[in-house]
């Protein structure tokens, strides 16, 4: 499954939908009222309720025999597939060759930080920023995982069983805040700071997220291609780790870290302005645009 939150208009609350390959949309909360479960508007919720995908699945069977609840995938409106996560965890250096790029030593166990749930934007959104707070802003391609289960002290075995899916994502920096700070929360929590989507795209349908090429393009440009197999730690290695701290719970975003070619380290620096593009993009998971805008 393809998931996202969307809206007819401006005006509607938005809802939990299903994307479908002929480039329609099922409304869940909709679709799911005629085939008699009962689904939530927000990708959060419809995480954390029992047999979500089976009632998924009944509510987009019921869509396409009926045509209830199908919209155009062209004429909606497209917000983070996840919003209101309880925690976004991010993992710094994981890639080796972009902790090298910055003369980092390659960490022995995973480095973790973290981004306040109120940077978390969606596809198509502005990244915004204070040119009077910041002058260096960088962007991270990055592949985000998603709890779909709750999960605490989960051995590396057993944590890829807690994931609901994956996301491509932006964590977007402050290099300024984050290295004259010492710590890095204020210089990645800026709002706006963590774009996500296109979809959530469900571990089911997913080959390998270990295999995936990802990369990074402002205005057009590539900056960064990698690969995930590039990882230090991998996904079930993070779920686990983290899991023996704190407890994750179900719309949970662990980003997992960028490979090399970020701007702060290329010669001459290659740092986001206003007007700015800004595309990341994941094999199997799709491409992630957001323009770039002082406030």
């Amino acid at each position: 499954m393809r998931i996202g939150q969307y809206s007819a208009d401006d005006s509607e609350v938005p809802w939990t939908g299903i994307r479908l390959d002929e480039g329609t949309v099922v409304n869940l909360p909709e679709a799911g009222t005629g085939a008699g479960v009962d689904l939530p508007n927000s990708s959060t919720e419809l995480l954390a309720s029992w047999e979500w995908q089976k009632k998924a699945e009944l509510a987009v069977e019921f869509a396409q025999k009926t045509g209830s609840g199908l919209y155009d995938a062209e004429v909606i409106n497209r917000h983070a597939p996840v919003t209101n996560p309880e925690k976004v965890v991010c993992v710094g250096l994981n890639y080796r060759d972009h902790a090298e790029e910055g003369d980092n030593e390659i960490p022995e166990s995973p480095v973790l930080f973290s981004k306040f749930p109120t940077t978390v934007t969606g596809p198509d959104s502005t990244i915004t920023w204070s040119p009077d707070l910041t002058k260096k802003v960088d962007y991270e391609a990055e592949l985000v995982v998603v709890i779909g289960s709750e999960a605490r002290r989960v051995e590396e075995d057993e944590a890829l069983d807690h994931v609901a899916g994956y996301l491509v994502g932006n964590d977007v920096s402050a290099r300024d805040l984050q290295h004259g700070d010492g710590q890095w929360i204020r210089g990645k929590s800026l709002d706006s700071f963590a774009p996500i989507g296109p979809e959530l795209v469900t571990a089911d349908e997913m080959s390998d997220p270990h295999d995936l090429h990802i990369w990074a393009e402002v205005n057009g440009e590539r900056l960064q291609d990698s690969s995930t197999s590039n990882l230090i730690f991998g996904v079930n290695e993070l779920v686990s780790f983290c899991s023996q701290a704190f407890t994750l719970k179900p719309g949970d975003l662990i980003f997992t870290g960028t490979p090399p070619g970020v701007g702060v380290y290329r010669e001459p620096p290659v740092l986001l302005d206003d007007g700015d593009s800004v595309t990341i993009g994941i094999e199997e998971l799709g491409e992630l645009t957001n323009d770039c805008a002082f406030e």
